[in-house]
């Protein structure tokens, strides 16, 4: 599974940990960040980087998550394009419950209420939990396509 990951100065420590842990754990990770850390950046530059990528994959189950200071910002952002679906991940059944009912494919998360292993517990969550595919879930997600 290709996983994009984007940060912005808020989440930078927190995303080159994900990234660790993600190469570490197997999965091929692009990242779209910065290389350094730049106190005045904005999150939507890594938004609209991340979901691009996400949309524009070769690899069917691609996935994004995002990272700012209260995941919000990220959040709002992401969701501004068709196609996308991304979650705020505050606990580990927010996130399955969006991955298996509402086919989350981008994880926004709040860099400064996680550490990174309990950002790691979501991330695992996020990438594993499949999407359970029952009719109303699929009629939910194109009547929100159709928007």
């Amino acid at each position: 599974m290709k996983v994009y990951i984007g940060a912005d100065h808020n989440g930078f420590q927190l995303r080159n940990a994900l990234i660790s842990y993600l190469k570490r754990a197997g999965y091929d990770v692009v990242d779209d960040g910065d290389t350094k850390l730049n106190a005045d950046d904005d999150f939507p530059i890594f938004a609209q980087q991340v979901v691009k990528d996400v949309l524009g994959s070769d690899d069917p189950e691609a996935r994004g998550i995002l990272i700012c200071g209260s995941g919000q910002g990220m959040c709002m952002a992401a969701n501004r394009f068709k196609g996308i679906r991304a979650l705020l991940g505050y606990d580990r059944e927010s996130v399955r419950a969006a991955r298996n009912d509402d086919d989350a494919n981008i994880l926004c998360l709040p860099s400064k209420i996680f550490e990174k292993d309990s950002a790691n517990v979501l991330v695992e969550t996020f990438l594993n939990t499949p999407f359970a595919a029952a009719p109303r879930f699929a009629r939910r997600i194109q009547e929100m396509d159709q928007m």
